[in-house]
């Protein structure tokens, strides 16, 4: 048993983990020092001049600050501090591009007692609301003039530096807000958010639209290309921009995974970033033994281990934790992607307690402060209720379902030490610095919406940096549960893989569309923003290589031999037509009422995922479940598996991973394996049935397959005899019955080409290329005459018609009174609200009822229960989702894609509804959580939303002087603010 990892240990008990892979200290401290250098970099525009003191300044390679500091630290700057201080210095916008401990804050400090300084004001930006709250308190505590403004609360807006949400202050460059001109800096905090699929827009238009004279600090996790975002910023604001990158760590990191099930830890990656394969190999051993344990077991050929929620997996989690406080790695935080699991962990620690009694005493008078902040009946719920003891061990949750004032106790008691181990999701690892000295992973792989995928390099950077207190920690521990084989890339690639680059989401919104329209200036039209998009100058910057492509693609067709062309056109062009009829074919034959009788043990079939054909393989057996095969593809095979024997890489079964299907090369001998088949992937049928040994287990019985297989193919050089579905398989389909009569004319064809019988394989191996060189030109052709700026104008175009359709602007392009309403609403969809505000639809409800409609417009989590609403809820809906219909409707009729019933379902969300509505008369918390399975946080977060919302539509109907739909939106907004909903943030 190989014991390290720190000193001081004691003897560890049976059911203690072994650390494999001991780190050597002395060395770390020479090769750190180093590596603490960073990378400057800066875009100048063209003819730009210099009129700074290069005595004080330095220059724009090579800036240096000899002057009187605006603001003096208590500690050394790092190298890529003091560069960032000496750009800000000279007056030009820097993005900073460091890991998330490395001390980005100081950099955002300096700008404001630069402002401070020169009596100028200065906006600091973020992507929420909570790190909004957090950010202010901070910067309260050391600059006092300091105001906050999001769409809940607003403080001190005359502050010289506010802290606000990037969509204000999109909102006031729209408004033309007068507070700009006073503004020196706008600070962009995670400016990485600007990839967010739905407001990654948000930044790229704020930064489209602040005035030149504006300098701007970027903030941002690192990013692979920082050069080119600053790049843009220069080209736009016709500005210098600097780049300040470092992936130096303060506290190095070293990597562990613990195998599910297993009893050790397995040292993967040292604190010297060097990948540790003698261990990758010992903790792929631990799975083999686990599988033949697992088969022995169960009698089944699987031996996946329990997840780290349940059976053995909890008691993995329990383990690890356990350690962690034995060894004194704490604090920890432990990663989930669910926040069910992370509620599940925390409960199954109910055996361990970390606080000593002072710190529980201490941990129950804040919770008593901060609880006092509440109502008498909101201080007994059970959410708030039941966090008490776990807290008093020193064991907390963090996630976005937890009520507000529960989350901010959480940070604050972990900031205070009073938490050892933090049981959170991922959006802990976003914002405020709050390090710990170990991170665990119960997960390799997440939900994104999409699919299940192993977490990207760039996600694992983020939360990976949560290890290791500067200043307090030698290094940081990362332990990451892994509870099947990986690949030893996947694993390199996540843990030592370079940040992801930050790719342009922009799109156009009505919202942006209608208030660029109606900007009196004409300078800022839907055009300009367009062209000066990160998306477009990122498109641009692509296309020479492109061209580059194109002209040696073009050199390689024109030296390939074209003789005999057209004849082995024609001879190529038989064998794709046949071959889209058996693709047609075949997508019938899988059906699993047809083909499920014909998948007996033994039977030969091909097997084709995407272009690669895997060969012939032979069914072992057929089972019935969702699980995830080579190609997954969920609906169409009915959740059937093949699991069928094939050819694979011997590479592949050698280094422990899944084993992977290649197609037998010539002279190579690979092995044959199990591997799960969906039914769509079968390409072909085989008369031939072989038969199948009971234990495939021994390699000997797989491989005597494998010759049977080759002994086939040599026997039948023209292929295996194929099952016939009209005579073989007795299908009767019209359609299918027609389609093997075209193949088998085809076919005939084929065998009568005069190419079929000369088989020239150089000839047709050199047309093969040249048609395949010709495809890919035609390709990146189009793709460089497929300009992005003509999609956005046709689009612009397009939605620009819906409007003229709906009556928000005339003929001529002038913003109406309907298009002036929709102006003031980005919250929620603003084409749909403002219909209904002109059609009448509110006029007839009350208040309360308003409340409840109008939080459809608010994302909230899907619920599972079904929804029954009242009769006074019930009709609005309708409305509601016919009014959606119909605007989904004109769209399609202006020529944008939109599905209508896929719009109706995510723009109406009434999960809602009846919690609202009870709300807003008057029902308190604890009944309301009642009636739904939502989280009780999600419900606040979006009562809150539904508040700002309904602000939106006060200004709105304040706008057009419609003063009866003002009061009634007042009203509504009055009626939910009360109560926990909206209780004060603990920051501010």
């Amino acid at each position: 048993m190989e014991e390290s990892l720190m000193a001081g240990k004691r003897k560890a008990p049976e059911e203690d983990l072994h650390v494999t892979g001991t780190p050597e200290e002395e060395s770390t401290k020479k090769q750190r020092n180093l590596t603490r250098s960073c990378v400057h970099e800066v875009a100048v525009p063209s003819g730009y001049a210099l009129t700074k003191d290069e005595a004080i300044h330095g220059t724009f390679a090579n800036p240096v600050y000899n002057g009187e500091m605006a603001k003096t630290y208590s500690f050394e700057l790092d190298p890529f501090q003091r560069v960032s201080v000496a750009c800000l210095e000279r007056n030009e916008s820097v993005l900073v591009s460091a890991h998330t401990s490395a001390g980005k804050t100081a950099v955002a400090e300096y700008a404001i007692a630069m402002a401070f300084r020169d009596k100028q004001r200065v906006i600091y930006t973020s992507p929420l609301k909570a790190l909004s709250n957090q950010k202010y308190r901070e910067l309260h505590q050391e600059f006092k003039d300091v105001g906050l403004m999001t769409g809940d609360v607003t403080l001190s807006p005359n502050a010289s530096c506010l802290v606000m949400t990037t969509e204000i202050l999109r909102g006031m460059l729209y408004r033309g807000s007068e507070v700009l001109k006073e503004v020196a800096w706008v600070i962009f905090d995670e400016i990485h958010y600007m990839k967010d699929r739905e407001r990654g827009v948000v930044w790229e238009e704020s930064i489209i639209f602040l005035p030149p004279a504006i300098k701007m600090v970027f903030l941002s996790a690192t990013m692979s290309n920082a050069t080119q975002f600053a790049e843009w910023i220069c080209h736009l604001h016709k500005q210098p921009c600097h780049v300040v990158y470092t992936d130096f760590r303060p506290t190095p990191l070293q990597h562990y995974v613990f195998p599910v099930g297993g009893s050790g830890l397995y040292l993967v990656v040292d604190e010297k970033e060097q990948f540790r394969e003698d261990n990758f190999v010992k903790l792929q051993d631990t799975f083999l033994k686990q599988k033949i344990g697992g088969r022995r077991e169960n009698g089944k050929a699987s031996g996946r281990m329990a997840k780290g929620g349940s059976g053995s997996g909890g008691s993995d989690i329990f383990k690890i934790v356990k350690m962690i406080m034995e060894r004194k790695f704490q604090p920890v935080i432990v990663f989930s992607f669910s926040r069910r699991e992370c509620e599940q962990h925390a409960m199954s620690m109910s055996k361990l307690d970390f606080n000593t009694q002072e710190e529980k005493d201490t941990v129950e008078q804040v919770f008593q402060n901060a609880v006092d902040c509440l109502n008498e009946e909101d201080r007994n719920l059970p959410a708030i209720e039941l966090m008490l003891p776990l807290l008093k061990r020193g064991i907390a949750v963090h996630h976005s379902g937890l009520l507000p004032v529960i989350k901010e106790l959480v940070e604050l008691l972990f900031q205070e030490g009073l938490v050892k181990a933090l049981f959170a999701t991922e959006t802990f690892a976003m914002g405020l610095n709050m390090p710990a000295k170990t991170v665990v992973f119960t997960a390799v792989k997440k939900w994104d919406g999409d699919s299940h995928r192993y977490i990207g390099s760039g996600e694992y950077i983020q939360m990976s940096g949560r290890a290791g207190r500067r200043g307090k920690d030698d290094r940081g521990i990362c332990i990451i549960m892994v509870d099947e084989q990986m690949e030893m890339n996947t694993l390199k690639d996540m843990v030592l893989g370079k940040p992801a680059p930050l790719v342009s989401t922009f799109r156009l919104s009505y919202y942006s569309i209608l208030n660029l329209m109606s900007r009196a200036e004409g300078q800022f039209t839907a055009e300009h923003v367009i062209k000066n998009s990160f998306h477009q100058f990122q498109y641009e910057k692509a296309l020479p290589d492109i061209g580059k492509k194109v002209s040696k693609l073009e050199e390689e067709a024109a030296s390939l031999d074209a003789s005999g062309e057209a004849e082995v056109a024609e001879y190529h062009k038989l064998k794709l037509d046949i071959a889209q009829l058996e693709k047609k074919l075949m997508s019938e034959i899988t059906r699993p009422e047809r083909v499920l009788y014909y998948l007996g043990s033994g039977r030969l079939i091909k097997v084709r995922e995407g272009g690669t054909d895997w060969g012939w393989g032979v069914v072992v057996n057929v089972v019935k479940k969702p699980s995830a095969g080579v190609g997954t593809l969920p609906s169409r095979g009915g959740g059937y598996i093949v699991d069928t024997l094939l050819h694979c890489s011997p590479a592949s079964s050698e280094n422990g991973s899944r084993p992977k299907p290649c197609p037998p090369q010539p002279g190579e001998n690979g092995e044959m394996h199990v591997v799960p088949v969906q039914l769509p992937l079968i390409s072909t049928l085989s008369k031939i049935r072989l038969s199948v040994p009971p234990d495939l287990r021994p390699l000997d019985a797989r491989q005597s397959i494998l010759l049977a297989v080759q002994e086939l193919e040599s026997r039948f050089p023209q292929g295996l005899p194929k099952l016939n579905p009209v005579k073989d398989m007795k299908i009767e389909d019209p359609e299918v019955v027609d389609l093997v009569n075209q193949i088998e004319e085809l076919e005939h064809k084929l065998f009568a080409h005069p190419l079929n019988k000369s088989q020239d394989e150089n000839q047709i191996r050199c047309f093969q290329r040249k048609a395949e060189v010709n495809h890919e030109i035609q390709q990146l052709k189009s793709k460089m005459r497929d300009s992005q700026i003509q999609k956005f104008r046709d689009e612009l175009k397009n939605r620009s018609r819906v409007l003229k359709k709906l009556g928000h602007i005339d003929a001529d392009g002038v913003v109406q009174l309907k298009g002036r309403a929709a102006c003031l609403i980005d919250t929620g969809d603003e084409l749909l609200v403002t219909e209904l505000m002109f059609n009448g639809t509110f006029n007839d409800l009350d208040h309360h009822q308003v409340a409840a409609l109008a939080s459809c417009f608010i994302p909230v989590d899907k619920s599972s229960e079904q929804i029954n609403l009242r009769m006074e809820l019930a009709k609005p809906l309708q409305q509601l989702q016919e009014s959606a219909r119909k605007i989904a409707e004109i769209q399609n009729e202006c020529k944008l894609e939109v599905n209508v019933d896929e719009y109706v379902e995510s723009t109406v969300r009434p999960f809602l509804m009846d919690v609202i509505y009870c709300w807003s008369k008057g029902a308190t918390f604890a009944e309301v959580i009642q009636m739904t399975d939502i989280f009780e946080g999600s419900i606040i977060r979006s009562a809150r939303r539904l508040d700002e919302f309904l602000n939106q539509l006060r200004a709105a109907a304040q706008a057009v002087g419609e003063v009866n739909l003002e009061k009634k939106f007042a009203a509504a907004s009055e009626s939910l603010r009360r109560g926990i909903m909206f209780s004060n943030s603990l920051y501010l």
